[in-house]
């Protein structure tokens, strides 16, 4: 199954080595396909240099030992052709997972559950972790 997570769950599971994100991220290596978008990768960085200043060098390691696929999250869209969400600049990770056509989308992030949408499946972590034993 090729599985995209959010933001929000690789940042708790860089920082909680031990907490579910992180067992999530372990579960979906193991035995799924990790798809990450560009908006994400973006995301991650921003909000490490913002709040976690010291331990970009954590992230960065982090991403380098990870086994994925990349997709492009497209630079102009017209969101006229999309599912409404509540945040605007949930949008593009949004499209990058209807357009990249994953299986799963995982978020902690509950603005996306309102997202009315046959495919990718949208589930929490600890839905998803559930399902996946």
């Amino acid at each position: 199954m090729r599985v995209m997570i959010d933001t929000n769950i690789f940042i708790s599971s860089i920082l909680f080595p031990n907490s579910l994100p992180a067992r999530l991220v372990e579960d979906v290596l193991y035995k799924h396909n990790l798809v990450l978008c560009s908006q994400i990768i973006e995301e991650l960085h921003e909000v490490f240099n913002r709040k976690f200043n010291n331990k970009i060098k954590d992230l960065e390691r982090f991403l380098s030992c990870l086994s994925y696929e990349l997709v492009y999250t497209p630079l102009k869209i017209n969101k006229d052709n999309y599912p409404e969400i509540r945040h605007e600049k949930d949008l593009p990770i949004l499209v990058s997972a209807i357009l990249s056509d994953i299986d799963c989308f995982v978020t902690g992030d509950k603005d996306f559950f309102d997202v009315e949408i046959e495919r990718p499946e949208i589930v929490s972590a600890k839905k998803f972790l559930k399902s996946s034993k």
